[in-house]
């Protein structure tokens, strides 16, 4: 039996593929097995990937909020659009976690031309510049045109310093962040040129989704007992990540929710970030 890429390509179905990924949504063994069997008379030959998502999101759903939360990570990334200005915000959140200092959207002056930059993040001697490239399509790739072009802006910036959090130093670092896939030229020409990258399946053991599912460092977008409408306002309100939920519940104050669907939402929120694969 085969299945349609995103691409329109037509790949072998891999059956041990799609429960990995129903696994990693922190559902047991009789679990993956009871979705698959009830996904299985609805599985034709040809059938979409973005369909068999749907269709193990919604089985999942019915076991655990969680399930389903964590199973659509990828989904939840692009939900953070459509511009990527809340994906910048997320990032400076990747980098809180690992105790640096964050800014976003700074306007600083390279040696030709003046820059935006993303998310500056500082740590001890460490000031890392930082570039967010957000796709909103789900196999996109980041080609070697887009690190040359960062290349370009981290070296308009040798010999120059910056005062940031009460230090004056130059930047030490180039990283280049996506929710995208990375190519293996992109990832060759970032490696010989030592800039630092950040991809949904790159680097393998510190991936964006390793990195979320080790942390609980999930977007308010996955979670499924909020609909956009509400996602829009905590967002708006700076509720980035769903630990920010967990930590201040008051969060949802701003949500003409009653208290019922709010304790689910609690309920999920909770279940996502003390999960840890």
């Amino acid at each position: 039996m085969q299945v349609k890429k995103y691409s329109g390509e037509l790949v072998e179905f891999d059956l041990r593929r799609l429960k990995g990924s129903l696994s990693k949504s922190g559902a047991s063994p009789d679990v993956v097995d009871e979705v698959w069997e009830t996904m299985k008379p609805m599985v034709y030959d040809g059938i979409s990937t973005r369909d068999l998502y749907k269709l193990a999101f919604r089985l999942l759903k019915r076991e655990a909020d969680s399930f389903a939360a964590r199973y659509s990570l990828k989904r939840a990334l692009k939900d953070l659009g459509p511009a990527g200005y809340y994906f910048e915000q997320w990032v400076a959140k990747l980098f809180n976690h690992a105790h640096y200092q964050t800014l976003t959207g700074q306007l600083l002056a390279g040696n030709s031309v003046t820059h935006e930059i993303d998310v500056v993040a500082q740590k001890g001697d460490e000031m890392l510049l930082v570039e967010c490239k957000f796709r909103n399509t789900d196999d996109a790739k980041i080609t070697v045109t887009t690190p040359m072009y960062f290349l370009s802006r981290v070296n308009d910036f040798n010999g120059r310093t910056f005062s940031f959090f009460g230090k004056d130093m130059p930047f030490t670092a180039g990283w280049l962040v996506t929710n995208a896939y990375m190519t293996t030229d992109s990832i060759d020409f970032s490696a010989y040129y030592n800039l630092n990258l950040l991809a949904w399946n790159y680097p393998e053991e510190s991936s964006i989704k390793r990195r979320v599912d080790n942390a609980g460092l999930y977007p308010i977008t996955c979670l499924t007992t909020v609909n956009k409408a509400e996602k829009d306002i905590l967002l708006k309100q700076g509720c980035i990540l769903v630990k920010d939920i967990v930590d201040d519940t008051a969060q949802l104050d701003s949500l003409d929710c009653a208290p019922r669907k709010k304790r689910r939402i609690i309920q999920e929120a909770t279940e996502l970030v003390n999960h840890q694969k």
